[in-house]
């Protein structure tokens, strides 16, 4: 008896009204925001322009879709084009089946073109996004939860998944290792792991996205080997597992000859952005200035009042001088005793010896 698992979804689409919300197209479009909102700040940071990153996921994304359906309709076509196949059912994308192999090659294209039209290079914008697909990636692969899909060996672990049986597509019910967990707790360490690599190494020319590709297909080959879906084998190893492992190889080996013949990161990755963003730290701080200036002409105006008190002080309470009737008799006699001259004063020389 199981004494804990994981729970599958009894539906994984809710019609309102005649609109089927599905939990797969919710997964993905959701993984797509984040991923976009991520990139969008890390572009910033490096001195790109808000807004930048979503205009050209404008083409990588639609691009991006197309390639992981071709991957998979490609590598898994007997549902399609085998015998007893239904190939209009190569465009039910929501019923799940998109190769990120085929998402990331052909998004990429779509990437170049919209990097291409805003004059930026692609291997910068490729280091942006990085850990942005990686959380995407996170969030998508619940998908197959909602999907009941692509799921591992069975076992009795407490974090197992629960599979419904479905004999018309062959599905067997029970407990399985639930691989899209495994996949979406492997990609939040990736996306940890560029942001930190590329915080304190401060990679560029597109090695963040080449240790982002480098990590994933190193977890994607043992999750991969733990999945029981039908796949075709090359030399006993599911086909995921052989292109994870090349991949992987191909993007060690971009990293290492990309860091010898181009060290450090790129100094500019918008042409013009730094520019703008100069303009407007040079508005702020002129508005600064103004606004610092009004007290300081307030404080002149009250430093002048102060000194008008001041010499109003001086003559009298209140600014008003005491007016000469009002002097004490004393003062006066003492101040005309000493404007006139002594009465018994003798010219010079005239020989009085007598005191004044």
């Amino acid at each position: 008896m199981d004494l804990a698992f994981i729970p599958s979804p009894s539906v994984g689409v809710v019609h309102l009204g005649p609109i089927p919300l599905r939990g797969y197209a919710f997964c993905i479009i959701i993984g797509v925001f984040v991923g976009v909102w991520l990139g969008n700040k890390r572009w910033v940071q490096r001195g790109g322009r808000s807004g930048t990153v979503a205009d050209i996921a404008v083409w990588a994304v639609p691009f991006g879709l197309i390639g992981g359906r071709l991957y998979h309709v490609i590598t898994t076509y007997e549902p399609y084009f085998g015998p007893n196949g239904h190939p209009l059912d190569a465009f039910k994308v929501w019923e799940g089946g998109l190769g990120i192999w085929g998402a990331v090659a052909l998004g990429a294209v779509g990437a170049w073109i919209g990097c291409r039209r805003r004059g930026i290079p692609l291997p910068a914008y490729a280091d942006a996004l990085a850990p942005g697909l990686a959380l995407g990636q996170a969030i998508g692969r619940w998908g197959n939860w909602f999907n009941q899909e692509l799921y591992g060996k069975p076992t009795d672990v407490p974090w197992a998944l629960e599979i419904s049986s479905d004999p018309a597509i062959g599905r067997v019910g029970g407990t399985y290792h639930p691989t899209f967990l495994y996949e979406c707790l492997w990609c939040i360490g990736v996306a940890a792991l560029v942001m930190w690599a590329d915080k304190r190494f401060r990679l560029g020319h597109g090695r963040a996205f080449a240790l982002y590709v480098a990590a994933y297909c190193a977890g994607r080959a043992w999750i991969e080997y733990m999945r029981v879906d039908e796949a075709h084998h090359i030399l006993g190893l599911r086909l995921n597992v052989w292109t994870a492992l090349i991949v992987l190889v191909l993007a060690v080996a971009y990293f290492v000859i990309s860091a010898k013949k181009a060290p450090g990161r790129e100094a500019v990755v918008e042409p013009g952005a730094q520019d703008e963003a100069d303009a407007d730290g040079a508005e702020t701080a002129e508005d600064g200035k103004v606004s610092v200036e009004k007290p300081a002409a307030k404080a002149t105006d009250d430093a002048a009042a102060d000194d008008a008190a001041d010499g109003a002080a001086e003559t009298g309470d209140a600014g008003f001088a005491k007016p000469a009737a009002e002097d004490e008799p004393g003062d006066r006699k003492a101040e005309d005793a000493a404007d006139e001259p002594t009465a018994d004063a003798k010219p010079a020389g005239s020989g009085s010896t007598k005191k004044s």
